[in-house]
């Protein structure tokens, strides 16, 4: 297990490292949207096309972070979280390069394949960096980062569809990454666990096959109605791959999921509260730029500028719940953030197409607030209950997937 001796003076240096590949990865969560009209021009890519242009990354992402956290803590977290950079590096330069639908896919799955790997790890690496009096300041840090990237992706990508091409929204990726690469082999010191269990083929075959078939129902149901023969089937095979996960999981002797974490209170409450609230981030994140263009005719430079307010409350809000989580613990901060953004998603159902910005400047910047007060302090308690030498698997970031996925 690793300890923190002594303050590492190099470490907000790494954590700005780690910033900046987490942002990178906030990006892509919503870039590609503006682009993706171009593309269907300039390729041919019909809607079902378009689709996939942007699910493939989410897919691949989500069946793949939890395997990825354990590699981490098995073969070193930080060379895991360079391989990661890597991968993501080399797909965004594919896509930038790419002549077909085909080939953009494939690139974002390959993407989606390197992000898998960066994002669970990059918050398991701060209890080594971080004592426990600053963990939470860090976490903040890093979270913000992650979500910054999802608003700027909308303002990037739009100056860039007026300036270039549409490759040029993948090209962006390359100098962020190339950055954290840099940074991580300089600044990150390496941790693991030496008593990680083996990667069990089986057990990562069934958490990919299982989180993967789920996503990928999530993405189809709205299109195809939660009734349809596929999303049925695809929800079943879920739930019968998951709980063949689980049966095999209790039967090993040194599993790679470790069920027993989920008996601990703490991380349970602060991982369903992770989850649930980037549910609604990335539900919102989705729903919110259709709107402005579409009813309330903005152009995409215009949209990202318009959903500033969310990341206005959630900065704010974000400082404000470290001295809040220090006088009154974090499960009564956590949970005053989700009736917080109980209350912003009240008033976001009153929106009309008459409302105007203004309104909705208003309860987005009610949301961000609730989710600043919420996911930081539930991510740096899920982190608190963890011994550091497990901390990649247990990351808030892996329970995200599911949440992240209603994005696309």
């Amino acid at each position: 297990m690793v300890t923190i001796s002594s303050p590492d003076p190099r470490r907000w240096w790494a954590l700005a490292a780690l910033v900046a590949s987490m942002l990178t990865l906030g990006f892509d969560m919503t870039i590609l949207n503006v682009a993706l009209p171009t593309m269907a021009r300039d390729l041919g890519a019909s809607t079902g096309e378009q689709q996939w242009m942007a699910d493939a990354y989410v897919v691949v992402f989500a069946a793949l972070m939890l395997p990825a956290g354990l590699l981490g803590d098995r073969f070193g977290r930080r060379r895991m979280l360079i391989a990661g950079l890597g991968v993501f590096l080399a797909g965004s330069l594919a896509g930038a390069l790419a002549d077909g639908v085909t080939a953009v896919i494939a690139a974002r799955a390959v993407m989606g394949v390197g992000a898998a790997l960066v994002t669970p790890l990059a918050l398991s690496v701060l209890p080594s960096l971080f004592a426990p009096e600053e963990r939470t300041k860090a976490v903040g840090i890093v979270s913000a980062g992650s979500t910054l990237g999802l608003p700027l992706g909308p303002i990037i990508g739009g100056w860039l569809l007026d300036h270039y091409w549409w490759g040029s929204v993948f090209l962006v990726n390359l100098p962020m990454a190339a950055v954290g690469i840099a940074a991580c082999v300089f600044l990150l010191p390496e941790t693991r666990d030496p008593a990680s269990p083996k990667v069990d083929a089986t057990s990562t075959a069934l958490t990919a096959a299982g989180l993967g078939a789920l996503i990928y129902a999530i993405i189809e149901a709205p299109t195809r109605g939660w009734t349809d023969p596929l999303v049925l089937a695809l929800l079943g095979a879920a739930a019968v791959l998951i709980a063949a996960l689980v049966l095999r999981e209790r039967r090993t002797a040194r599993p790679m999921l470790d069920m027993t974490l989920l008996a601990q209170r703490g991380f349970l409450f602060n991982a369903l509260a992770a989850t649930l609230v980037m549910f609604v981030l990335s539900g919102l994140m989705f729903l919110l730029p259709p709107y402005l263009q579409a009813v309330l005719g903005h152009d995409a430079l215009g949209t990202g500028v318009r959903l500033l307010p969310l990341m206005g409350g959630l900065t704010v809000a974000a400082r404000a719940a470290q001295p809040v989580v220090a006088r009154f613990g974090s499960r009564a901060v956590v949970s005053a953030g989700l009736v917080v953004l109980a209350f912003a998603a009240l008033l976001g159902s009153r929106t009309t197409v008459d409302s105007g910005y203004g309104f909705t400047a208003l309860w987005l910047t009610v949301a961000g607030a609730g989710f600043g007060l919420s996911i930081v302090p539930a991510m740096s308690g899920a982190l608190g209950t963890l011994p550091t030498d497990r901390a990649g698997w247990g990351s808030p970031h892996a329970f995200k997937a599911v949440g992240e996925a209603r994005a696309c």
